[in-house]
């Protein structure tokens, strides 16, 4: 169990800085965050982009001039060199700076860049929510709009490798619904039920996974008695398993902006860590999302395993 995301920081600095290669890095944001990275102990920031953008930001941020800095002017280049950078360390990040989403993830997927693997790009979310005793963990509220249930099931088997690389050894897992009834006329809860079956065959890998299940049963023991429902997990979930992004996206701002929480993300599926933040971004979720970035980094030197 991770208590928040300061145990968790506390746990990056602890296995040493490491590069972090922030693709198009002419952002103002980007730069500071890694400058914090760098504060904490957590990163090595290597910047890819255009030099003549980069160096007036250097002072402003306070990141020394001699910093390690390769100029490549254009967006989807710096992109590509960037993750070209990432796959030749035996344990670096990668991170999006000023450049589109699309082609900064067509460069972690590009065939010469070595980051590709046969799992699926996904995206896992942390959350330190006030009051709660344990960071809990969201998937896949960023990356797949509506995943198929093969899609789902990839997702799910990702998460679980990533917290198992966090200490979580057999999370809880809450497959969200609308309701706990199978329904055809609601492909969430057939879904949610089929990869309950698959875990009881041991397809996902370890963990206790149930569903369909409504929020208010995943978060409250008390809800799930007076529904009559009979739970291991209700109240205790690690890992809550959205049913497609919209829902993910909403509950996720919701937390953060109703509720005071903290949060971090990563994208999963690669053989090195990516970070792709919102400009949106609190500084500290930027920070948050290094630090997640960088406890999943240790051991990715395998080739061709996938650790997120």
């Amino acid at each position: 169990m991770l208590t928040g995301f300061e145990e968790l920081r506390i746990r990056a600095r602890s296995r040493g800085p490491l590069p972090v290669v922030v693709a198009a890095a002419q952002d103002e944001e980007a730069l500071r965050a890694v400058k914090a990275a760098q504060d904490a102990g957590l990163a090595e920031p290597v910047l890819v982009g255009d030099e003549t953008l980069i160096r007036p930001l250097l002072s402003s941020v306070g990141l020394p001039a001699d910093i390690r800095l390769i100029h490549e002017p254009e967006p989807a280049p710096a992109a590509l060199a960037a993750a070209k950078i990432v796959s030749g360390t035996e344990v670096g990040i990668l991170m999006k700076g000023m450049v589109n989403s699309s082609d900064f993830l067509r460069a972690v997927l590009h065939p010469e860049c070595g980051l590709r693997t046969d799992r699926l790009l996904c995206h896992l979310a942390a959350f330190e929510v006030p009051g709660d005793k344990k960071l809990v963990f969201h998937t896949d509220g960023g990356m797949n709009v509506a995943p198929t249930l093969a899609e789902k099931k990839d997702i799910v088997r990702s998460s679980l490798r990533a917290l198992a690389d966090l200490g979580i050894d057999c999370p809880k897992v809450a497959v969200l619904a609308a309701n706990e009834v199978v329904s055809p006329k609601m492909p969430a809860t057939v879904n949610a039920q089929a990869l309950m079956e698959m875990n009881r065959r041991g397809e996902l890998g370890p963990a206790i996974v149930e569903g369909p299940m409504a929020m208010d049963v995943a978060l409250s023991r008390e809800a799930a008695a007076h529904k009559g429902i009979k739970s291991r997990i209700a109240g205790d979930v690690d890992l809550f398993v959205v049913p497609g992004i919209e829902a993910g996206n909403i509950l996720g701002k919701a937390l953060i902006h109703c509720a005071g929480a903290q949060s971090a993300g990563v994208i999963l599926g690669a053989t090195r860590p990516v970070v792709m933040v919102s400009r949106a971004d609190s500084a500290a979720a930027k920070l948050n999302s290094i630090a997640l970035a960088c406890c999943l980094a240790v051991g990715s030197d395998s080739p061709g395993q996938t650790f997120l």
